[in-house]
């Protein structure tokens, strides 16, 4: 059976590339800081990121978790959406790990949160209360359909976390797509930020990883909480290696996912019993199901059983995602099943 896997970008199988670089990278001991491949690796993070230094990580999770850890001790407090990726499925791990305590306002539908609702969280000085320590973005926002957070904005949360003499830390995962999908340079997006991390492993292909830009100081501490989290590696330059093809290779390729999903959306929107949420911004399209005939849920079986593989993200609300490996002739494919499913 043809498979059409729309579950998430980190489905996505190395480039030939990717694998030739892994084969043939040049090893020696990160933990030492001996590793070539994950010493250029960081370079050219923190050269494309606009950054001092950076840290090759194993995962998103542990990138968010290590640089929360890093700006906040223990009792302070993280102002973050309630939609947010580190708040809603990474374990709880700012509190459980770190005994952090995540404040958390409302996402806005565009992903962002209001600055009324910062200010507001920010707490006095008085003992009753943990310290506020950093605003946490990300862009693009996952809950929020992939939506994009725009240089604008950002620049006017750097400006109030100045005023408040607060930190601001952006869990970039998908920040590539967000500025593929402005037309600006990543390292517009960046601007007074004190940390971002982005993924390697998403939308940018590569099998493992993530990387955390920030100053030299920052970054020397997030390498110590890195340890204390058990991300030191020792050979990991067979990991940077196809890092370093994915920031060089797979970054512009990224509008042909921003493309698919937009065709995606467009075609689902046209058969009867589905609705899109809105035009997707990069490259995630939010679905609802509008009819009784079935159970919301049954459609994910249904659909499986057709080889179109998507995630319920909760009631009656489905997410697709398009990425490397995914092609026109794909898309076309799964809306004919889906429109074939519809009219069952």
């Amino acid at each position: 059976m043809r498979i059409v896997d729309l579950r998430s970008d980190t489905v996505t199988l190395p480039s030939p590339a990717m694998r030739k670089a892994m084969a043939e990278a040049e090893l020696g001991d990160d933990v030492f800081g001996e590793d070539p491949t994950v010493n250029r690796l960081q370079e050219r993070s923190a050269e494309r990121m606009g950054t001092e230094a950076a840290l090759f990580v194993p995962s998103g999770t542990m990138a968010n978790l290590v640089s929360v850890l890093t700006h906040c001790r223990r009792g302070e407090e993280v102002i973050l959406g309630n939609q947010a990726h580190m708040f809603r499925y990474e374990a709880g791990s700012m509190a459980a790990v770190g005994s952090i305590h995540p404040h958390t306002i409302p996402n806005q539908p565009d992903g962002t949160l209001a600055l009324s609702d910062i200010r507001s969280a920010v707490r006095p000085g008085d003992v009753h209360f943990p310290r506020t320590r950093l605003i946490l973005l990300e862009n693009t926002h996952n809950r929020c359909g992939g939506a994009v957070l725009s240089v604008e904005y950002t620049a006017s949360v750097v400006q109030l976390a100045r005023e408040k003499e607060l930190c601001i830390h952006l869990d970039g995962a998908r920040i590539f797509n967000a500025a593929v999908s402005l037309g600006v340079d990543v390292k517009d997006l960046m601007r007074g930020i004190d940390s971002v991390c982005f993924c390697l492993s998403k939308g940018l292909a590569a099998p493992v990883g993530s990387v955390i830009c920030g100053s030299r100081d920052f970054i020397a501490e997030a390498r110590r909480n890195r340890k204390v989290v058990g991300g030191g590696m020792r050979q990991a330059g067979i990991l940077a290696a196809a890092g370093l093809v994915a920031m060089e290779e797979m970054v512009d390729r990224l509008a042909e996912d921003h493309a698919n999903a937009r065709k995606l959306a467009e075609g689902l929107g046209n058969i009867t019993g589905l609705v899109v949420e809105a035009r997707p911004a990069t490259n995630m399209v939010y679905l609802r199901l509008n009819m009784q005939r079935f159970p919301a849920t049954e459609l994910v079986g249904r659909m499986k059983d057709r080889g179109i593989l998507f995630l319920t993200v909760g009631e009656n609300r489905f997410r697709l995602v398009t990425h490397y490996g995914i092609t026109d002739a794909d898309i076309d494919y799964t809306l004919t099943q889906f429109f074939d499913c519809m009219r069952e």
